[in-house]
Order: structure tokens, then C-alpha cells, then sequence
């Protein structure tokens, strides 16, 4: 089991998780997979297993410490060392800041931060003894800078990148290359198709938005970097994209 590579998705959702995940399968790692709700992971390890990798599913609260804590543990422990840490918690909500609650301010802030500094730091704990590891945080548009309406997204994306940028000279010394990705603009989803179907199918065909599998090359590309070359932060963004 100790010759078992596993590559941790948190946040593996139905687009830029799914295909980061399956992307890691084709190479041979065991993938496991969290959501809040363990069942919605079932047809992504579903596809996973129906293409000859494995994959685990477990449902975990990314900002809950006990939860993080044990997940870590657990898959350690059962299924083999976590080679790699992906972080793709998102929380993009838009308010005007009238109209941002604590509430609204703290969750999001507790998804893009909070969790991923739990995560971060447990990864850090059982891959500093190896000596090696990959840990990646997939950030957005609000990580370098605020827009109107999305005080708390910018505000956890901030915070994340910052914490990045820590883990990745405290670690890169340690053999664990930590980077942080910038994802700048629309990605293709189907929330993104339901929101404008006629807008999304001319970017689509012009490719104007983002494929999930070509971000997903990224982050493999990440990983595979030698040490003598390692990046810690890049940005993605369509051909058409302004910036």
C-alpha cells in the first residue's frame, strides 16, 4: 500500500475537480474525492472506475477541523500516502456590500480560507516527513484583485493566495512544491450555460471560456515540474479574455 499514490481533490466537483480528478487517474493515482455530500461524488467515481482507475469518495466538510483532521488520517491509514493536495473549494457569491451579512461574509471567507488552510496544513504534516508532495490551490479573477460585489469572494481568495505564497516558502525547502492557480474567466459548466444558453454556445465555439480538461492539464503539468523549476503561481484565462 505504501507504493500507492494518491492524489486528494477537495472540492471535486462536476467540472474543474471531475477533470482534474480523472486527469490524475489516467496517470496511475488513486484519486479520492470529497464533497459536503458524499453522494454526489458517485458518478464521477463511477466514470473514474468505468475508465480503469480507482477512485473514493468521501463526503467531508473542507471547514470543519475534526472532519479535515480525520479524512487525512483515514485515507492514510486505508488507502495509501497523499502524494498530492488539490484545494478547489470555490464560494463565488455576488452582493452589494449593503446587502453582504456576517453570515454570507463568514462562509464564504470559511470555504476559500479557513478550509484551506486546514487542508494545507494537514497536508504539510504528513508530506514534510517524506519530503515530498504537491499541494495546489485553485484561486480566481478575485485572488489579485476586488470587483464590485464580491467583497467576501475577494476577500477568502485573498486570503488564500497569501496563504499560498506562505506555505510555498516555509515548504519548497521541505521537497513540497505548494503553487496557486488563477482561473480568469467564465469556465464551462452548466451553471454557466443555464445563466446565458445563446451567450454560452458563441463563446463555446469561439472558444471564449475556459475547459475544465485543459485546466486540468495544468495542474498535472504542476505536479510533473521538476524541482529545479517549479512555479508557484500562474494564471489561466481564454485567448479572448481582457486583463
Amino acid at each position: 500500500m505504501r507504493d500507492r499514490k494518491v492524489a486528494l481533490i477537495v472540492g471535486a466537483g462536476d467540472a474543474t475537480g471531475g477533470a482534474i480528478a480523472r486527469r490524475f487517474a489516467r496517470e496511475g493515482y488513486v484519486v479520492c474525492l470529497t464533497r459536503r455530500t458524499a453522494e454526489k461524488l458517485e458518478p464521477l467515481v463511477a466514470r473514474i472506475r468505468d475508465d480503469g482507475g480507482e477512485a473514493h469518495g468521501f463526503g467531508s466538510d473542507a471547514r470543519r477541523e475534526e472532519a479535515v483532521i480525520d479524512l487525512f488520517a483515514t485515507i492514510e491509514r486505508d488507502i495509501g500516502p497523499v502524494e498530492v493536495l488539490v484545494f478547489n473549494v470555490g464560494g463565488n457569491v455576488r452582493f452589494s456590500i449593503r446587502e453582504t451579512t456576517l453570515r454570507v461574509y463568514t462562509k464564504v471567507w470559511e470555504m476559500c480560507a479557513l478550509a484551506g488552510f486546514l487542508n494545507g496544513r494537514e497536508a504539510a504534516r504528513v508530506m514534510v516527513p517524506r519530503q515530498r508532495g504537491t499541494i495546489l490551490f485553485t484561486g480566481a479573477t478575485a485572488s489579485t484583485r476586488g470587483g464590485a460585489g464580491f467583497s467576501a469572494f475577494a476577500g477568502g481568495k485573498h486570503a488564500l493566495r497569501a496563504l499560498a505564497q506562505s506555505m510555498a516558502r516555509e515548504l519548497g525547502p521541505e521537497g513540497i512544491h505548494v503553487a496557486h492557480v488563477v482561473v480568469d474567466g467564465a469556465i464551462d459548466t452548466d451553471w454557466t450555460k443555464s445563466r446565458a444558453p445563446d451567450a454560452y454556445e458563441q463563446r463555446k465555439a469561439a472558444r471564449k471560456i475556459l475547459n475544465p480538461d485543459s485546466i486540468a492539464e495544468t495542474y498535472w503539468m504542476l505536479h510533473a515540474q521538476p524541482r529545479d523549476a517549479w512555479t508557484q503561481e500562474l494564471d489561466l484565462r481564454p485567448w479572448a479574455e481582457a486583463w
